[in-house]
């Protein structure tokens, strides 16, 4: 079948790559040159796993193509994917700018009936607007639809949540449209749930804010145990073999980040209060991550006099390993707090260094975790890299002026940093 996808973001660019690679002709739209000039030449503009390579080898084999022609690109195609951003505004809604310039796009290229499918994460009723925005506009004499098809991929793991994803959600409003996304997604062989537009909108936000509140109340928890002496570890392998909990998001540590979860728990606290309903739980999720985010910076302003002129070692800038992603993670938080009083801030991460050049462009990079402990007064560690795993509680005794350690992510055993040397803090244990 012959598609279009719009914006070469994470959702747009690994969609686009995952139909290409499922035997699909696909053409990936975005406005930026110089990123289809990159894509074209076989390079990935974000980092992901597996990513580039499909991109490679679905472009050599002629299913795959990049552009800026919107126009030509839209006209002739059997369904366009919108996967542009919807960015979190002040308040808390979702800004829908892009998704209206490309809705604009499409009804004034399209010239044969097409079914236009919005992968990006949008407020329930969004598509009902955008069905009809695109007939308000449209130049030829066409039938258009609007059906919702949300993402559930993790940046780390996109192509893998894409091509074995757990399921495949559909929202339409007429057979024809749900007949077409069956088509569309059956070289996949994944199960699908078919359901109406709305239903599908909300789908998407009950499942992101659901995965963000248990993490907030394992984090909770985590403080807890460290007030009555519980061990965080302890206690999340034993609830994990309860089925009605299950043994994903139990680990404690200092909060969610990313594109996803912050965004999707604001907007819809945003839609239930546009709707005069509270959601108490979902606010309390956003709260506690808040708090939980620095929740290390103030261990240490508790053991320290001052922070100024202290060589503070940061291991990990990234929200999650496998992305080079800085939205919302802890890392950017804590920075400001530590260069607002004076600390010397050696950084270290595999991937994410020149994203974090763009925030930070003062501080000190280093390429190598050692490099960034070495004479360090404290360290923090925020993501849990292989590179950051690998290292030997006795090498901070061995690299660092202080080996006073804030692990965020729970990365070591306390005894073992107890042993050598270390004086450690971590979420959840003593």
């Amino acid at each position: 079948m012959k598609l279009a996808v719009a914006g070469m973001g994470y959702v747009g660019l690994v969609a686009g790559v995952c139909f290409a690679h499922m035997g699909h002709d696909v053409t990936c739209v975005d406005l930026d040159e110089k990123k289809i000039a990159m894509l074209e030449q076989g390079k990935c503009p974000i980092y992901e796993r597996d990513l580039e390579e499909l991109m490679q080898q679905n472009y050599e084999l002629g299913r795959l193509h990049y552009t800026t022609n919107y126009q030509a690109a839209y006209e002739y195609a059997d369904a366009i994917f919108i996967g542009v951003g919807t960015p979190v505004q002040p308040d808390g809604s979702a800004n829908l700018t892009y998704i209206a310039k490309v809705a604009r796009q499409i009804a004034e290229s399209v010239k044969q009936d097409c079914l236009i499918v919005v992968k990006s994460t949008v407020p329930v009723g969004t598509n009902d607007k955008v069905e009809q925005f695109i007939k308000d506009f449209l130049v030829h004499d066409v039938k258009v639809e609007v059906a919702s098809n949300p993402e559930f991929l993790a940046q780390g793991s996109a192509v893998h949540d894409t091509l074995k994803a757990a399921r495949v959600i559909i929202g339409t409003e007429s057979q024809e449209a749900r007949d077409k996304l069956y088509e569309i997604y059956e070289p996949f062989h994944l199960p699908i749930v078919a359901v109406s537009r709305r239903s599908a909108e909300m789908i998407k936000y009950a499942s992101n804010d659901f995965l963000a509140l248990k993490i907030s109340y394992m984090n909770e928890i985590a403080n807890l145990c460290e007030l009555v002496g519980a061990n965080i570890q302890d206690v999340a392998r034993g609830m994990s073999y309860d089925r009605r909990i299950g043994e994903s998001f139990l680990n404690a540590g200092i909060g969610y980040g990313g594109s996803c979860f912050p965004k999707d728990t604001k907007a819809l606290k945003y839609l239930a209060k546009q709707n005069g309903y509270q959601l108490k739980t979902v606010e309390a999720a956003v709260d506690v991550n808040k708090s939980q985010k620095i929740l290390l910076f103030k261990k240490a302003c508790k053991r320290l006099i001052t922070f100024s002129d202290l060589k503070v070692a940061i291991l990990g800038l990234t929200f999650k390993p496998g992305t080079d992603d800085l939205r919302e993670a802890p890392s950017i938080d804590n920075i400001k707090l530590l260069l607002e009083r004076g600390a010397k801030i050696h950084a270290y991460d595999p991937v994410g260094e020149e994203n974090m050049k763009k925030l930070f462009p003062s501080i000190t990079y280093e390429s190598t975790p050692a490099k960034a402990l070495e004479k360090s007064h404290l360290c923090f560690i925020f993501t849990e890299w292989k590179e950051i795993r690998m290292i030997e509680p006795a090498k901070y005794k061995e690299l660092m002026r202080t080996p006073l350690v804030y692990d965020g992510r729970n990365i070591y055993d306390t005894k073992s940093m107890k042993e050598a040397g270390v004086e450690y803090y971590s979420v959840g244990r003593l």
